[in-house]
């Protein structure tokens, strides 16, 4: 009766092991089912700070222009207010979204919108695909790769030297 639902998959009990920890293995590398993970447990967590975080530290520092409006490290964006120059009736905010942490070209997004309003205060607002956009993500990118190489300077100068005993 259920079988002509797709709910129920018939299968030989042959090839399934009698195993339940096995089952549940297989399953789970096959993308089926779902783990609970440490729900009930106490743990003291996995924190990362943003100010370990090149990448991050690197995007602060080139917007720091501009007014931010939104600045979530644990959701993966920055989002600048609306700003612009003196005197015009254009103004940009830019968005970033952190896709990973590794510094490499894939790994923010630069989102860019451009509001323009005429004297009655009636705005339009674009979305903004430009050089900017690449521009934008370039001079993060590279002042992430300065920041993670000065800190591993830093890192490796406070390091103390290893010494290996006389008779070794």
């Amino acid at each position: 009766m259920l079988n002509s639902c797709g709910i129920y998959k018939p299968t030989d009990a042959r090839k399934v092991s009698t195993n339940a920890n096995e089952r549940i293995k297989k399953n789970m590398e096959e993308g089926r089912g779902f783990r609970l993970g440490n729900l009930g447990k106490k743990s003291g967590g996995d924190f990362q700070f943003a100010s370990s975080n090149p990448l991050w530290r690197a995007a602060l520092e080139k917007l720091n222009f501009a007014p931010l409006s939104n600045v979530d490290y644990a959701g993966g964006i920055i989002v600048t207010d609306w700003f612009s120059e003196e005197n015009s009736n254009e103004q940009i905010k830019i968005t970033i979204r952190f896709l990973t942490n590794e510094i490499r070209s894939d790994a923010i997004a630069v989102i860019i919108h451009k509001k323009i309003c005429d004297n009655k205060n009636n705005c339009k607002i674009n979305n903004v695909e430009s050089t900017l956009n690449s521009e934008v993500r370039f001079a993060i990118l590279k002042k992430a790769a300065q920041i993670k190489n000065k800190d591993l300077v830093k890192k490796k100068d406070s390091s103390d030297p290893v010494t290996l005993p006389k008779d070794f």
